[in-house]
């Protein structure tokens, strides 16, 4: 006789103790979908007890150690190629171990900053809307939009060419470039056909109109600052768009982005933006990312470990001596790690004391580790042992 949903949910509220809750939804999710008997239930739930029994973590492992090794040993497979193309010309992203030594150093900046930015569905589907959306995002400079500029020492002024094609294919009009020239002070413009001349209002030399030039082909148009480019594509039923460089903060606040889906490789970026947990999520779909495109595995868990680690006290810290080896409480762990004179030169003169409760300084010193069955230590009560002497004696 098959079992109701009723009671299929009752037999596993009973386990609510046994497995976590996410487990336990996921196997009511699955259990719904199909009719069982109750020596059958009985059967999935033992086998998934027994699995989350294995899958737990012993006291005393050393998963740090563990976390350690399964990371590293794919790490020394990786290919050192940096650059790969995304499946378009025009963008580069940091891959490999390069990508890997990136996340864990938690650079402020990675090499190649990138963000791909989701539309909603009433712009994902529309070319021309998600093309508005791009440009909106893409920056423009005015030396963007030049075939060439020159100055006039003659007729003190700066002469820019503006390529036509160029004011089509972005959109800009001769208004628009007037009005932001207009904007830079002490100097007038006057425009014939596709050349705009910039003229001083004070007499010039050349190194000034030179500096005029650069000043004004720096000018900022539209867009996003510290996206450099943008390159529209169509996935399957909806258009993406992938950027080279990135500002989650700004772009999250353009009309027409999915706030929920946009992403960025900037973790430092996404942790001030959405928050620590963010920033942890971020590590682990990256590191997890990077491996992947390798064709490399490692157990989720591990990824996790190493992210928690990262952000544990509410900002992103790097691996290493200006972050989480770095802040250990053991002297001599810090001392084996780099920088050793200093380490023990600073613990002498604060007067630290070394309670040799990590694997690093236990080694160094000849002692057990306190991990698996070195965690464990006997304590005899001295009055017993005084009767076994006595009753020895007699």
């Amino acid at each position: 006789m098959h079992l109701s949903r009723e009671e299929i949910d009752a037999r596993l509220e009973e386990l609510r103790d046994k497995l976590p809750q996410s487990i336990l939804d996921e196997l009511r999710q699955e259990l719904h979908r199909v009719k069982l008997t109750k020596e059958a239930l009985e059967s999935i739930i033992e086998e998934v007890l027994k699995r989350y029994e294995y899958a737990r973590v012993e006291p005393g492992e050393a998963v740090g150690v563990v976390a350690a090794q399964s990371m590293g040993e794919p790490s020394t497979q990786m290919t050192m190629r940096t650059f790969h193309y995304a499946g378009v010309a025009e963008l580069n992203v940091t891959l490999g171990l390069p990508r890997i030594i990136e996340i864990v150093d938690a650079r402020k900046k990675p090499s190649t900053p990138m963000m791909t930015i989701y539309l909603e569905e009433e712009y994902a589907r529309d070319r021309e809307k998600a093309e508005q959306v791009a440009q909106e995002i893409e920056t423009l400079y005015l030396e963007d939009l030049l075939e060439k500029s020159e100055i006039d020492l003659m007729h003190q002024r700066v002469n820019l060419y503006f390529d036509e094609y160029e004011m089509r294919r972005r959109k800009v009009e001769m208004e628009e470039v007037v009005k932001k020239l207009s904007s830079v002070k002490g100097v007038s413009t006057e425009v014939a056909g596709n050349v705009v001349s910039v003229i001083p209002e004070k007499t010039s030399s050349i190194k000034e109109l030179r500096k005029l030039e650069n000043r004004v082909k720096g000018i900022h148009l539209r867009g996003i600052k510290d996206i450099r480019r943008v390159v529209l594509r169509r996935e399957g039923e909806e258009y993406v768009i992938y950027t080279e460089g990135s500002n989650l903060k700004d772009v999250l606040r353009i009309e027409g982005v999915d706030i929920t889906r946009t992403k960025t490789n900037d973790i430092t970026e996404i942790q001030r933006v959405l928050g620590i947990e963010a920033g942890r999520n971020a590590i682990i779909n990256e590191i997890q990312d990077t491996l992947n495109e390798q064709g490399l595995t490692v157990d989720v868990r591990h990824l996790m470990l190493v992210a928690d680690m990262m952000a544990v006290d509410g900002t992103i810290k790097a691996i290493g001596r200006h972050g989480v080896s770095g802040e250990k409480a053991s002297v001599l762990a810090r001392a084996a790690f780099e920088i050793t004179v200093d380490h023990l030169l600073h613990a002498a003169v604060a007067g630290e004391y070394e309670e040799l409760e990590g694997i690093v300084e236990n080694v160094i010193v000849g002692r057990p580790v306190k991990l698996g069955t070195g965690m464990v230590e006997l304590v005899m009560r001295r009055e017993l042992e005084e009767a076994k002497e006595v009753k020895e004696a007699e």
